[in-house]
């Protein structure tokens, strides 16, 4: 996960020239809003890898659907 969320923020014009551009992203995220929405998946990505290596997914989880 570590990886492919490296992968995207790293090689976001890769990702832009396979996929393609995201009108959501465009119009709510400014001129660059594909790039940008693709750095922050990426960012999340990683973000979510760590949460799950270190067991804090479960206790996230909880806290948002145990309320």
């Amino acid at each position: 996960m570590i990886a492919v969320g490296a992968s995207l923020v790293i090689k976001t014009e890769w990702y832009l020239g396979f996929w393609g551009r995201i009108a959501w992203a465009e119009e709510k995220l400014g001129g660059d809003g594909t790039r940008t929405f693709y750095k922050l998946l990426g960012i999340g990505t990683i973000f979510l890898a760590f949460m799950v290596m270190s067991g804090q997914i479960v206790t996230a989880l909880d806290w948002i659907f145990k309320r």
